[in-house]
């Protein structure tokens, strides 16, 4: 946790900003979600379905 001194008039005192990574998580988290709704779209989208199927099965020996 990172603390400075902060001036106010003629006292000092110990300003912390651990609030900060509190912010930081939340847009971390909300960007790794939106990645995860694209990332869904595209792979549940007709022709990478397909192709994805098509390497699954194959792969086990189904085709």
């Amino acid at each position: 946790m990172k603390r400075s001194i902060v001036r106010c008039g003629h006292r000092a005192r110990l300003a912390c900003d651990a609030g900060m990574t509190t912010a930081e998580y939340a847009v971390g988290t909300l960007a790794a979600c939106t990645f995860a709704i694209v990332l869904l779209a595209v792979v549940k989208s007709g022709t990478v379905e397909t192709g994805l199927s098509g390497v699954i099965l194959e792969a086990l020996g189904i085709r």
